[in-house]
């Protein structure tokens, strides 16, 4: 039975936060708001931009969080063109052995559920030369925002995998709520944005390197073979 591994991206494949945090800061300034502190920000890393923006100022009316989200879009888009998306956003350390090893086997598919947008993927993907890799891409475009499990319900029908055969692989417990909503497993992984002990109230599974993921993958098919 051919088995589906979805990625998260930002906090999980690639450290990306001295980009969020520029962006975020850009975002505000451009409106002469003082922009939220570095935890708040990492908080909401993986909810879409209109989710976040609603987290991080809940008070503001919607014109002034649209115009955040924009000013949001056009600060990341300059620093990606300045800059190229991989030197902003590097992998992870393992995070490229765990995706060619993984993508080497037969019976296993890969894919992408991110609140990234598709230009903002495809940028990233290409530059990191990881495109071949994945079969089902999914991005903030197209889905309502994390934890709803659109995304994730949507790469099983693209990869033709059933719930019980997939894994969701994220950084925060948005990723894995996202999980628990769609049926498939959850796995954390502890160098993120989110704390490990909050990814640990949602799964048993909390990954501390990308090493230790083919281990997990296989204890866990193991299970629901």
């Amino acid at each position: 039975m051919v088995k589906l591994v979805i990625f998260d991206v930002d906090g999980t494949l690639v450290d990306s936060q001295a980009t969020i945090l520029g962006a975020m800061t850009a975002a505000f300034a451009s409106l002469d708001m003082p922009a939220p502190d570095r935890a708040a920000i990492l908080s909401i890393v993986g909810l879409s931009l209109d989710q976040a923006m609603f987290r991080l100022v809940p008070e503001r009316p919607q014109e002034e969080r649209d115009a955040l989200v924009a000013g949001y879009r056009n600060a990341y888009a300059t620093h990606r063109a300045q800059t190229g998306a991989a030197a902003g956003s590097p992998l992870y350390p393992g995070a490229l052995d765990v995706i060619e090893t993984l993508a080497a086997r037969d019976d296993v598919l890969l894919g992408i559920a991110t609140g990234k947008s598709r230009r903002g993927l495809t940028a990233l993907l290409d530059d990191h030369g990881l495109a071949k890799h994945f079969v089902t891409t999914q991005v903030a475009d197209d889905h309502p925002s994390k934890p709803h499990p659109s995304m994730i319900l949507t790469a099983l029908v693209e990869s033709g995998c059933e719930a019980g055969d997939a894994v969701m692989i994220g950084d925060t417990s948005y990723d894995m709520e996202m999980a628990r909503n769609a049926g498939v497993t959850g796995i954390g992984v502890g160098w993120g944005y989110h704390a490990p002990a909050e990814l640990s109230k949602a799964t048993p599974h909390v990954l501390d390197d990308f090493a230790g993921l083919p281990g997990v993958l296989e204890q866990i098919w193991k299970v629901t073979a």
